[in-house]
């Protein structure tokens, strides 16, 4: 048990880079690492666009196949999750543009102090009955706030809040300059707060 903990710590050291060299060489541990180190955040990314956990599970797979397909070709000294991320959100913009439907995240909280925690979760697991109608409130007022967002906002919202990305993330993730998502968010920010004080 100590052997595979001592595995599991050694693998999360290892560059993505690394990794990629390794599933290069066959070694599928290595590409089961890469694997491991992004799923969650990918699926949480995914399904959040998507709302549907059997297309969400069909598109990671999408994902991760395209990632094992373009191995040979990809920049191993950079971390790929921006192009993880890309690859994801633009196989979510096809899956949405056929079914002709755009949804998108809902987010917990808005916390204009502190962008990088802006999702906020309940710590105690048995919330009031008063506490969950506000909370699903909110959320439904801050999803409707989102999806009134002009589409190049609400993309670049939906990365900075759902996914956590950075803003060198974004702008790499949306094909887009640094300057140009921050700007974006910023133009974001205050339609958000008029659309959640109407």
């Amino acid at each position: 048990m100590k052997i595979q903990a001592h595995k599991t710590i050694q693998s999360s050291e290892i560059s993505d880079g690394l990794l990629a060299l390794q599933s290069l060489d066959g070694n599928e541990r290595a590409f089961e690492g890469l694997f491991n180190r992004y799923r969650a955040a990918l699926f949480k990314f995914v399904f959040n666009m998507l709302r549907d956990y059997d297309q969400a599970c069909d598109i990671m797979q999408q994902v991760f196949l395209q990632l094992y397909v373009s191995l040979p070709k990809l920049d191993t000294e950079r971390p790929l999750k921006s192009w993880l991320f890309h690859v994801a959100r633009n196989c979510c913009l096809d899956e949405l543009r056929r079914k002709r439907v755009v949804r998108f995240s809902e987010l917990d909280a808005y916390n204009e102090e502190d962008e990088s925690n802006a999702l906020t979760f309940v710590q105690d697991p048995n919330p009031l009955p008063e506490e969950i109608v506000e909370r699903h409130d909110l959320q439904e007022r801050l999803l409707r706030a989102i999806q009134c967002l002009p589409p190049k906002f609400r993309s670049v919202v939906f990365l900075r809040f759902a996914a956590q990305l950075t803003f060198p993330e974004i702008g790499k993730a949306l094909g887009m300059p640094e300057a140009t998502a921050k700007t974006y968010f910023s133009r974001a920010k205050p339609l958000l707060r008029a659309s959640l004080a109407s």
